[in-house]
């Protein structure tokens, strides 16, 4: 791995935490309350569409997720849904946000590891609130020079967020969970990029080609990245 690397910035979601679990638990307990409606795999799929079509309206995150399910209500019941189940949808978010923060196997023993040797970055997407609240439950907001959430993951914002680093782009190292907000952005910026693959990711972080790069490395686990990173 490149010895250059001073910056590791790592994804929240799925990398540091459990996250998307949650999400795929919601989607089934969703679909079961319009289960009189439409069939399961229909009422997920009506959501999913509803959800991409409003990232542009309200970023990544449970509130949009919140939002995209009553949405999707509306429409599957053409406007003559019970208003209990508009309060079940809700309830449904509202329990996801007080969801105690999970660590992910070898976390902090991976952050104790590299704190004082390189400069530690969160660089994750998703609402504010949301990801401040489990920064600060999580106990590992201390390990972290900067907390950046971005309200999107494209090449322009991790240029923005090299450049208030103050670092380029062949010292930044980024670690995650997808291949298409954490790898392939990174990778286009000259930067380098670890795959750390959860057993759950959402269809919209999926890509369907094979990534060949020299600072591309694909491992099983976070704790991996010592072996490369600390001699």
């Amino acid at each position: 791995m490149n010895n250059q690397i001073s910056v590791i910035a790592f994804d929240a979601d799925d990398t540091l935490w459990v996250n998307e679990p949650y999400f795929r638990e919601a989607e089934e307990l969703f679909a079961a309350l319009l289960e009189d409606f439409l069939p399961r795999h229909s009422i997920i799929a009506k959501l999913y569409q509803t959800e991409i079509a409003n990232l542009s309206l309200y970023g990544y995150g449970i509130k949009g997720f919140m939002l995209s399910m009553i949405e999707a209500t509306l429409q599957i019941t053409e406007g003559k849904v019970d208003p209990l189940i508009i309060q079940k949808a809700i309830d449904l978010g509202q329990e996801m946000l007080n969801k105690p923060v999970e660590l992910l196997d070898g976390v902090e023993e991976v952050l104790k590891a590299l704190y004082g040797k390189f400069r530690l970055v969160v660089a994750t997407k998703g609402d504010l609130l949301d990801q401040q609240r489990k920064l600060t439950k999580s106990g590992l907001d201390h390990y972290f020079h900067h907390i950046e959430i971005m309200s999107d993951k494209q090449e322009n914002d991790y240029q923005k967020l090299i450049k208030h680093l103050d670092c380029k782009p062949d010292e930044f190292l980024m670690l995650g969970n997808s291949l298409k907000s954490d790898v392939l952005p990174v990778l286009a910026i000259g930067g380098s990029a670890v795959h750390i693959p959860f057993h759950t990711t959402w269809m919209h972080e999926h890509i369907d080609h094979t990534i060949e790069h020299p600072n591309f490395y694909q491992m099983e686990s976070l704790s991996e990245v010592l072996l490369k990173l600390i001699p």
